[in-house]
């Protein structure tokens, strides 16, 4: 039988893995993948793989986070949606 922690912790991961596929702005998405990194690694911490864990937060909460928002900045998208919804606001 699955720990309630653990259990709580997957169920977490799924719902942020819909909701990084149902978000519209790259943003938002790039946040709640990070997320899903954090929560990854504090799984590997419960099934007593602290190597994993120091890893998956490196790497997948790190190093791709930042990529992603220099890839981000560098093609302009943060500043098109965020030009979108002032339009948007302003009824537009």
């Amino acid at each position: 039988m699955m720990p309630i922690e653990e259990a709580i912790l997957l169920g977490i991961l799924v719902i942020s893995a819909i909701a990084v596929c149902l978000t519209r702005r790259l943003l938002a998405a790039m946040i709640i993948y990070m997320s899903f990194s954090v929560v990854t690694s504090i799984i590997w911490i419960l099934l007593a793989s602290p190597d994993l864990a120091i890893t998956e937060a490196a790497v997948g909460t790190g190093i791709s986070g930042i990529l992603f928002f220099i890839v981000l900045k560098r093609i302009g998208i943060m500043e098109e949606e965020k030009q979108k919804e002032g339009r948007s606001k302003n009824g537009d």
